[in-house]
């Protein structure tokens, strides 16, 4: 049995619960927005580093200037200046020095996105200057010196938004949602897999990094575990290489929880096609959702969630079904308007620094990583 239910956007919220509550929507943004009867001034930002494999995402920041104005960005790396200059997403921007950035007046925030494993010092100089921060993820490879920037920020008041980007997707929000209620009984296992397939250019980036692709991509996917089903009480990684060239390429997590949970987190750069079969599976004991792809149409968010339950239950029927997602968009739109919405005082950050803290530690085990030090 395979019953298409097709949805609206209002249908699906409202079906979903989610039009009810705050929590895990990005739609939440535009609302809050929308119900403040004062406009208020853009928020003042400006980008440090652009080798984070993310940096482009400043492209998305400037199609909001509504919201933000982007007052410049900080680059040392003469190589990586002059790239992020020829390139559509800095082009026309003001390149400027981390102490000319945090001394432009009015400066509310900054989007930290040096290469992964430096992205701590610079995040912390920023909290020390009374800026809050959306950091790229991963959050370097020392758990002490993240805790340090975590409680350093919670001290003055300060957002931390980690650019995980999943968080907005619309059918991760549902899943999120649908297990928080109940929606597929007690949840047991979960799967998740994130691939690429990939050449010698980016093996070589990779063969850099200690935890291999573990390290890039796991921390996505255990973002989602830890919101579905908490911190495990013990992690065992796998961490393997299928070719002779050194790069830990095929990586394997495995979480074990209380009541004989388990979940299990995959990442690769050897997977045929690995982009489009990206997935989250959720096991319930009255039904599950998987979600794959993640995102549908390359970077795009939102991804195709098949449901399937024992029993007629939250306003679904018995059996399988794919729900409809709302309409497409740039992966990154809402979570800068979320960024947007916490500063402005719309809504609280959904994401505590205690949560944030509770995914890093557990990435760096995912990783083989040591977390003292």
């Amino acid at each position: 049995m395979n019953d298409k239910t097709p949805f609206s956007r209002r249908a699906f919220l409202s079906a979903s619960g989610l039009a009810a509550t705050g929590a895990f929507l990005p739609g939440r943004v535009s609302a809050a927005l929308e119900e403040t009867p004062a406009k208020k001034q853009p928020i003042k930002i400006g980008q440090i580093g652009t080798g984070n494999q993310h940096a482009y995402k400043i492209k998305t920041l400037r199609t909001l200037p509504e919201l933000f104005e982007v007052v410049g960005f900080v680059e040392d790396d003469p190589e990586l200046r002059e790239k992020a200059l020829n390139s559509s997403a800095f082009k026309g921007l003001k390149v400027m020095s981390t102490e000319e950035l945090l001394a432009v007046p009015g400066l509310q925030a900054v989007a930290v996105e040096t290469e992964e494993r430096v992205c701590i010092p610079p995040a912390l100089q920023c909290i020390r200057a009374g800026k809050h921060i959306h950091l790229d993820k991963p959050c370097g490879e020392s758990l002490p010196e993240f805790k340090q920037l975590l409680d350093e920020a919670k001290d003055r008041n300060l957002t931390v938004q980690v650019g995980y980007m999943y968080r907005n997707n619309p059918a991760v929000q549902f899943c999120i949602k649908a297990v928080k209620d109940g929606l597929i009984g007690n949840v047991f296992d979960l799967d998740t897999a994130m691939g690429r397939y990939d050449g010698e250019g980016y093996r070589n980036l990779i063969k850099d990094y200690k935890g291999g692709i573990a390290y890039i991509l796991a921390c996505h996917l255990i973002d989602l575990v830890v919101s579905l089903m908490g911190e495990p009480e013990k992690i065992t990684p796998y961490l393997r290489q299928t070719r002779a060239d050194g790069v830990l390429d095929n990586c394997l997590a495995v979480f074990e929880f209380s009541r004989d949970r388990l979940a299990t987190i995959r990442t690769s750069i050897t997977e045929a096609r690995g982009f489009e079969r990206r997935r989250l599976k959720v096991m319930g004991d009255k039904g599950s959702i998987i979600i794959q792809p993640i995102e549908a149409k390359g970077n795009m968010s939102g991804g195709v969630l098949t449901l399937a339950l024992e029993e007629d239950r939250g306003g679904f029927k018995k059996g399988i079904q794919n729900v409809d997602m709302p309409p497409l968009k740039d992966r990154y739109e809402d979570q800068w308007r979320e960024f947007s919405a916490v500063l402005n005082g719309d809504m609280v950050n959904p994401y505590t620094y205690e949560h944030d803290y509770a995914v890093h530690k557990c990435h760096l085990e995912a990783c083989g990583l040591p977390l003292d030090v």
